[in-house]
């Protein structure tokens, strides 16, 4: 339902940006509203599609005169509810969608220059048809943009050697809550201007500046790549594995540890996929490692030597390298895949958090155990990022509960049970995914008051009017705990 206030706004946008940046049909709005895992419904009006970075100018301008809030969306992957608009209807979604083009790219200086809207599968596939690589990837990456992996800081399967988004992203173009231009593409090495704001925009989902282009670092492409599975049965051994593979390597770019229950389900719900190895593990690790130089050893040679010895030196069960590009790409989407394998097989409540690495295999096994002791008929399980400290943990609700009743009474106490436990061990409750909505409250619970007040006074500067996406990350001044 729209308000004179929308209603106005709608038209001033519509006489700036032409009809076909404006949607205001309920059907069209509806695939907008929900997040990704369906657990938050918004409702907007309208939803806005700049082409250009002089049309979200034009938008920003609009929304300070009518004071219509604006919630940012690239590919709507949020794992937190930080692209969903409120209940009321309030605000409008500023989409960067048609925003799509590589403005640059370059194998002389390894640099893109790409808007936001960029798809992240396609900067993969124009990167390397000048024999480069964006060294980031992750398992939304047919439909997550550029944009929305800057505002998230996101991480994925290869930050173990490259980092996240904050280490990839040389310079970031954005307009400001006051419409003004933050010009930052240029790409410097030193640069000691005071207040980095490329640094303060990325990561902080929207409510700070709308990110319209970022330049992005390339890597050398790839001459060959190998892939390794290992079953084992513990995370102490995967830990100890990596450990190892370390001291001998440097090509060793993913490490991602994946319990058995966890494969299973993926092979229950995920049609067309079976597990590289003949017997039952408890655990299990995905293994990829590359060659940049044609004169490398073959990184399927060197996962082979390096695995011999360690699963002679009692670092594994057993062992399969992937033999053809198929077979890798096989391996890879089994683990793509468990995040929808976990969703097909019921409610449950998702943490993405991290603790320091040596203390990760610990957190594994004792915080699951302890969350099915205290919730009883529950199943704990993490999967994820090991060498990163990064894991994906999921708590599963009792078979035959009611959902929305769970989900309303259950789950906030588990997930604020799992918050605790983190914090104990030294982490952090969100690793790559941000706050969104769903962390706001927690992560005001559980942060001292220096940081909290940090957090308002910023956005406060940026953003006195409250009209980038309102109600994510910041937790607000009257919500309980913190400061």
């Amino acid at each position: 339902m729209t308000t004179p206030a929308c209603d106005a706004f709608i038209d001033d946008v519509r006489s700036r940006i032409g009809p076909r940046g404006v949607t205001t049909g309920a059907a069209d709005l509806t695939p907008w509203l929900t997040d990704w895992r369906g657990r938050y419904h918004g409702a907007a009006c309208a939803l806005l599609s700049p082409a250009s970075t002089a049309e979200v100018v034009a938008i920003v301008e609009a929304s300070r005169r009518h004071r219509v809030p604006l919630v940012p969306q690239g590919g709507n992957t949020s794992m937190v509810g930080g692209a969903t608009p409120g209940a009321d209807g309030a605000a409008a979604i500023l989409s960067l969608r048609r925003m799509n083009r590589i403005r640059h790219l370059s194998a002389e200086d390894g640099s893109a220059v790409a808007e936001a809207g960029v798809i992240l599968s396609d900067l993969h596939d124009a990167a390397a048809g000048i024999g480069c690589r964006f060294p980031l990837t992750l398992g939304a990456r047919g439909s997550a943009t550029i944009g929305g992996l800057i505002s998230t800081n996101a991480g994925g399967t290869q930050v173990l050697r490259w980092g996240t988004m904050r280490t990839l992203v040389a310079g970031v173009e954005a307009v400001l809550p006051d419409g003004t231009v933050h010009t930052g593409l240029t790409p410097l090495k030193k640069d000691n201007r005071g207040y980095s704001i490329d640094q303060l925009l990325i990561g902080a989902e929207g409510t700070l500046g709308i990110v319209t282009a970022a330049t992005l670092r390339l890597a050398p492409a790839i001459v060959a790549r190998g892939v390794a599975w290992i079953g084992l049965d513990s995370p102490h051994t995967a830990l100890a594995l990596l450990r190892r593979l370390e001291r001998a390597t440097t090509a060793i770019e993913s490490f991602e540890i994946i319990p058995g229950d966890s494969l299973d389900a993926v092979f229950r719900h995920i049609p067309n996929t079976r597990s590289p190895l003949a017997g039952q593990h408890p655990w299990h690790v995905l293994i990829e490692a590359v060659a940049m130089d044609a004169a490398d050893e073959s990184p399927s040679a060197l996962l082979e030597r390096l695995l011999a010895g360690a699963l002679g030196a009692g670092l594994g069960d057993d062992a399969v390298i992937a033999a053809s590009e198929a077979q890798a790409e096989a391996m890879w989407r089994i683990r793509d895949s468990l995040s929808e394998a976990e969703r097909a097989m019921g409610p449950a409540v998702q943490h993405d958090i991290s603790v320091p690495v040596a203390g990760m295999p610990d957190f594994m096994i004792d915080g699951a155990a302890a969350m099915e002791r205290v919730w009883p008929g529950t199943h704990a399980t993490a999967f994820g990022h090991l060498g990163d400290g990064n894991v994906h943990f999921h708590v599963r609700a009792p078979h035959g509960v009611d959902r929305d009743r769970w989900y309303a009474t259950d789950a906030p106490a588990i997930t604020r049970m799992v918050h605790d436990l983190v914090v104990a061990a030294g982490g952090s409750i969100s690793a790559e995914h941000g706050i969104g909505q769903m962390k706001r409250d927690e992560l005001q619970r559980l942060s001292d008051p220096a940081r909290i007040g940090a957090l308002r006074a910023i956005k406060a500067a940026f953003d006195p009017l409250d009209l980038f996406n309102p109600g994510k990350l910041v937790p607000l001044a009257s919500a309980s705990g913190g400061s």
